[in-house]
């Protein structure tokens, strides 16, 4: 099999995010592996583990992206490639996804491509189903478990996860499956891994290589972004000696502050 994941940098989820000068800030937060994404390269490792083929880790970024596609090698993947180009400067989850999509396409042959469910600076939750549509693969989204496999065949079939439950649904291949976190637990790179991935020779695509012949235009922009006003807020305990004079006193105080 040929599997793909597609992978992010972002943020630490520990990071406060500030507005300076009408632009994003992160502060001096480190920049690691879209935690989301631990699971999809996990479960591309672990279908590749169980029915050979290759696993290429893709990530479009700057120049320091490279980090996250040397842990996805490190974690079992074979190959990474990282999308660069001024071209894809302000991308949106429309330009991202096109070229992701023209990068499976230019690896060829693909059978799976691997998301995890969103990236936890945007959380837009889009770009899998994007590429998917840019493809015309089949989508399967908040995948929980891969129950059933056949590759020869051409065939797979998915547990998703949703609010009501858990619904099984069949796909032939190739298909784009985005994974939620129950799905399985990361491994941790191996010493060897780590070794091997520090001295990977990581492979650039622009927009020439992807055979994009004009710079794709945004359809989300941002005319200006402003911090979010504080709120202050104070917290008000209400005593009583019973249940029931606490209950009333609340009531009282609810209705004072007219929200009820």
């Amino acid at each position: 099999m040929k599997i793909v994941v597609c992978v992010k940098q972002t943020p630490d989820t520990a990071a406060t995010v500030t507005v300076e000068d009408g632009r994003v800030s992160w502060g001096d937060s480190p920049l690691v592996l879209n935690p989301w994404d631990e699971y999809a390269v996990e479960e591309a490792i672990k279908t590749k583990e169980a029915h050979g083929g290759t696993v290429t880790a893709i990530s479009l970024g700057p120049e320091r992206a490279q980090e996250v596609l040397k842990q996805a090698l490190a974690m079992g993947a074979d190959e990474a490639v990282l999308i660069h180009d001024q071209a894809f400067e302000g991308a949106d989850v429309g330009v991202v996804s096109v070229a992701l999509a023209m990068a499976v396409g230019k690896i060829g042959e693909v059978d799976l491509v691997f998301f995890g469910r969103a990236s936890v600076d945007s959380a837009a939750g889009l770009t899998f189903a994007q590429t998917a549509r840019h493809l015309g693969w089949p989508l399967l989204s908040q995948v929980a478990a891969i129950e059933e496999l056949d590759p020869s065949a051409g065939k797979l079939q998915v547990v998703r996860l949703l609010q009501e439950g858990r619904q099984i649904v069949g796909s032939p291949l190739p298909a784009v499956v985005s994974v939620v976190k129950e799905i399985n637990e990361p491994r941790y790179p191996s010493f060897m891994g780590i070794r091997k991935a520090s001295k990977a020779e990581i492979p650039s695509w622009g927009a020439t290589e992807l055979g994009l012949e004009a710079a794709l235009e945004p359809r989300v922009i941002w005319p200006s972004i402003t911090q979010p006003a504080k709120v202050e807020t104070t917290c008000e305990f209400i005593d009583g000696e019973s249940a029931a004079e606490k209950g009333r006193r609340l009531a009282q105080r609810l209705i004072e502050e007219k929200v009820i």
